[in-house]
């Protein structure tokens, strides 16, 4: 059982901050003082069309853009013949792109590759590559075969999107949003149901079972999704053990220290002194 938090995909390249920042979101770091991808997304901006332009950029790069180091590949070479299951809150899809079964993967928090109704007036989501890549391909950006975004020498990047591309409801024709989990709008659509219900099965098939709860660079910023109910479950299962692999943050309850496994450190570099990357 793999519970995963973001810093499996920071492990894997995927900085919010930083060089990687900067040659993204130059001009709104210049412009409003942003200083990462994660406070931007918070950011009010004044228009839609300004909105797009940010989220257009975030979405594409931590979404359709492979992450540059092959922590994720591996880490599917290392499970890939186990019964596995993944529980994240990463909301990049790097665990599908790597090759692991959809059918065990339970994202929480929602897609980056999908938008939903701001309201929302339903419970359905919209894929959104195409319309992501008009956007960027209106603010002066080019797209590579292989995902890549590019700006060519000499062109100064708009920070705004044509007002025809907005995304708007199809229904009540109120703004659309991404599908990511902030407050009480989110939807959990029809895919999100079931993978939800896979999960709590895999659970109860398992739970008699020799089961390794392996949690990888899983933070403190929402624990009851993961780590919480980990090492209450390794607590109550009596074949249960608990491994925790994170930078500055590997630590068990004195509860479960008996049946847990701490490791301090970059999960590529774990990985990496296990003789797997």
């Amino acid at each position: 059982m793999i519970g995963a938090g973001a810093g499996l995909s920071t492990s894997a390249g995927f900085s919010y901050s930083g060089k990687r920042f900067d040659q993204y979101f130059r001009d709104f770091a210049e412009k409003y003082q942003i200083q990462d991808m994660y406070s931007g997304g918070f950011y009010p901006f004044h228009t839609l069309e300004e909105h797009w332009a940010w989220w257009s950029r975030s979405i594409w790069i931590n979404r359709y853009m492979d992450a540059p180091k092959p922590v994720y590949s591996k880490l599917h070479d290392l499970v890939k013949d186990k019964d596995y299951f993944v529980l994240t809150t990463n909301v990049d899809h790097c665990f599908q792109k790597a090759g692991f079964d959809r059918h065990r993967l339970f994202y929480t928090q929602g897609d980056f590759g999908l938008h939903q109704c701001s309201e929302p007036c339903h419970r359905q989501t919209y894929d959104n590559e195409d319309l992501v890549r008009k956007m960027l391909e209106a603010q002066g950006f080019v797209i590579g075969q292989d995902g890549i975004l590019d700006l060519p020498e000499g062109v100064t990047l708009k920070m705004e999107i044509p007002s025809e591309l907005i995304p708007y409801c199809p229904r009540c024709h109120k703004p659309m949003t991404t599908n990511l989990r902030i407050d009480d709008t989110f939807v959990e659509d029809e895919g999100w149901r079931r993978a939800s219900e896979r999960y709590a099965a895999f659970l109860r098939e398992h739970q008699d079972l020799n089961v390794l709860f392996l949690e990888l660079a899983v933070g403190f910023n929402t624990p009851a999704i993961i780590k919480y109910s980990f090492w209450r479950m390794v607590h109550d299962w009596k074949n249960a053990t608990y491994a925790c692999l994170n930078y500055g943050e590997a630590y068990a309850p004195d509860e479960i220290k008996g049946k847990s496994i701490c490791i301090g450190g970059d999960i590529g570099d774990i990985l990496t002194a296990l003789g797997l990357v």
